[in-house]
């Protein structure tokens, strides 16, 4: 989860990432751990893959886990024995002006919002719960860093 801090100190947006898929597009920037990598490694070259964003500082690491299967029409295509995802969750604030650019294929649109406009654009309970536990666990330690 990448928060940004507003002009108001105590105030905070996080970014959201759209893939060009007709369900379940809006999603927090996320991908895949690469052999030799650790998690925050992947977290933060990922984020400069899908938004551009190289300027962040890494504030921690949440130790909640989403899982999920792929559906089976998805499960076909796959040339491996991959069902599904485990995703952990790193926490890093971006400046607030940090410039966010999209490849216009993977991700294909952004935003950055406040908790209470989320449900706008993730309507999935599960996935929504989770994010705002996310975002109540981020808070707390972007405030520490010095504005």
């Amino acid at each position: 989860m990448v928060l940004r801090r507003l002009n108001d100190a105590a105030s905070f947006q996080f970014l959201l990432l759209h893939k060009p898929r007709r369900s379940d597009a809006w999603q927090l920037p996320q991908g895949g751990v690469e052999q030799g990598e650790t998690i925050e490694q992947a977290a933060m070259r990922e984020l400069k893959e899908e938004a551009g964003i190289g300027d962040c500082t890494v504030i921690g690491t949440s130790q909640r886990m989403y899982t999920y299967d792929f559906p089976p029409s998805f499960r076909r295509f796959r040339p491996d024995n991959v069902c599904g995802q485990k995703i952990a969750f790193i926490f890093a604030l971006a400046g607030k002006d940090a410039e966010v650019r999209v490849d216009e294929n993977e991700i294909d649109a952004f935003v950055w919002v406040h908790l209470g406009e989320f449900p706008t654009y993730v309507r999935r309970k599960e996935y929504a719960d989770l994010v705002a536990a996310l975002y109540a666990e981020a808070v707390p330690l972007a405030e520490k860093i010095p504005t």
